[in-house]
């Protein structure tokens, strides 16, 4: 089972996979059908018989003008639904505004600026933290935070870490009214804090 803390891991390409497993899916399925049929499984006539069958030849012979139309309108389709998945994935990954009040008149929308400089400031509060950037992704219904915490020489790692999770990440959720807050933390040393070695 995927765990929910990597839903702030990296970008979800869902989507992508998704359409690549049905693609590879029906990759499959045609190459299982043309082995059924070439080892001659359903009658050793079908697999004599050429790869193109002569009665679609002959319909296309006979309909060239159809035919034409037909396969301008698939490679149309084709480059219309290439183009449009290119710049999908291309596309910046979201960051959510979370609506915490939709009552008309006194909507309250916290933004992913606002969300990611709340809980920066938080971290940065923690004993041992020199610096911290955060960011909120995801979409409004399910957020998430990455967060990159530079810590500085002789902190306590153990302690830090309690401190995130204890008071900064739950002051975080109960903010902003959401039971779970998946959030990656990548943690290390302050390249300020490094002496040169002589």
């Amino acid at each position: 089972m995927k765990s929910v803390a990597s839903k702030a891991l990296a970008r979800s390409y869902g989507a992508e996979r998704t359409l690549t497993s049905i693609v590879g899916l029906l990759a499959l399925a045609g190459g299982v059908v043309v082995l059924v049929v070439g080892q001659g499984w359903l009658g050793t006539f079908r697999a004599q018989r050429p790869v193109l069958d002569p009665i679609a030849v002959d319909w296309l012979g006979r309909e060239p003008v159809l035919a034409k139309v037909a396969a301008i309108v698939l490679g149309v389709v084709l480059l219309v639904f290439g183009l449009w998945w290119f710049f999908r994935s291309l596309r910046p990954e979201g960051r959510p505004d979370l609506e915490l009040d939709r009552t008309p008149g006194q909507e309250l929308t916290v933004t992913a600026a606002a969300i990611s400089g709340a809980v920066r400031a938080d971290a940065e509060a923690v004993e041992g933290v020199s610096r911290a950037r955060v960011r909120a992704v995801g979409d409004a219904s399910s957020p998430a935070l990455r967060m990159e915490i530079s810590l500085r020489e002789g902190a306590d790692l153990k302690t830090v870490w309690h401190e995130l999770d204890a008071r900064v990440l739950t002051r975080a959720r109960e903010s902003l009214g959401v039971d779970t807050l998946p959030t990656a933390v990548r943690i290390d040393l302050d390249a300020s804090t490094k002496q040169r070695v002589k």
